[in-house]
């Protein structure tokens, strides 16, 4: 019964209102009383500061810098197997397989569309149908930075403004369309095997989603879907090395990759199971 009025509290409060107040409280630099904040949270999550590269929780001058705080260089090691995909964030497993044509699994008895989650563009959806996914949780105790996990060249970024429900777990379970509805930046990549999509979903409380080449996209990228195309060559092209950071959030939320057909089989992974950057996220197989 808790977990329904969990859910149905979702519905009713003001999460974009909600969301931008907390952003506002976790950018502010308050000194002693932000120092406090941060080692509560630190206690109450055990986030492990140990492999911070800075460890000392008053070094921060806001939650933000907390949050989004680096790793030390020696903590995660990108595998280096021209034939292997890196994972891309510490996590968890949400669901990763098949995309079924245009259906992506999100839990049982939940599917949604991939054409819907790349911003209602069946052009960009083509390259994907019928090709892989994976879905990883970053909890409130993880890095949140996003890295490549093969070398990329960006042909596409988009804008999808959404809800902004809770991508817990249990909210995956209980909210038909979470992935879909939430708002989202969608990344896409040219790639040695294809195309690559990056999904960046936005949650309750994430105060913002940044890329390393346009900054802060949302908030407030505002009330429509917007597309940015950029070029292979020249000032504006980005290319992003594999385990480059691509992106972040200041306060979590989840990423969904997509792949064409054909192109990858994951490693042995499984929902549930913990993700770590750097570590074999997939095998080409063309």
């Amino acid at each position: 019964m808790f977990d329904s009025l969990k859910i149905a509290l979702q519905y009713v409060i003001p999460k974009h209102l909600l969301s931008r107040m907390v952003g506002k409280l976790a950018a502010a630099e308050a000194g002693a009383f932000t120092t406090a904040i941060i080692k509560l949270f630190i206690k109450q999550y055990n986030v492990d500061m140990s492999e911070a590269l800075e460890p000392d929780p008053e070094s921060y001058r806001s939650f933000n810098a907390f949050f989004t705080r680096q790793l030390r260089a020696d903590v995660r090691s990108i595998c280096q197997d021209k034939k292997q995909l890196a994972l891309p964030v510490d996590g968890a497993v949400s669901q990763l397989g098949n995309i079924k044509h245009d259906a992506i699994f999100q839990a049982k008895g939940h599917d949604y569309s991939l054409t819907t989650l790349l911003g209602g563009k069946p052009e960009l959806a083509k390259p994907f149908l019928d090709g892989k996914f994976a879905t990883i949780y970053l909890s409130p105790k993880d890095y949140h930075r996003i890295h490549m996990p093969i070398d990329g060249q960006l042909t596409d970024m988009i804008y999808v403004p959404g809800e902004l429900f809770s991508v817990s777990p249990l909210t995956a379970e209980r909210v038909p369309g979470l992935f879909a509805r939430n708002e989202r930046v969608v990344a896409i990549f040219d790639t040695e095997i294809g195309k690559m999509a990056m999904v960046l979903v936005g949650a309750t409380i994430v105060a913002s989603i940044e890329t390393k080449w346009a900054g802060t996209v949302s908030p407030p990228a505002g009330k429509n879907v917007q597309h940015w195309q950029y070029p292979s060559e020249g000032d504006n092209s980005v290319f992003i090395k594999k385990g480059e950071e691509m992106g972040l959030f200041k306060l979590g939320s989840t990423i969904v990759a997509c792949f064409e057909t054909d192109t990858l089989e994951f490693a042995d992974l499984s929902a549930g199971d913990v993700t770590r950057l750097g570590d074999v996220f997939a095998n080409i197989t063309n």
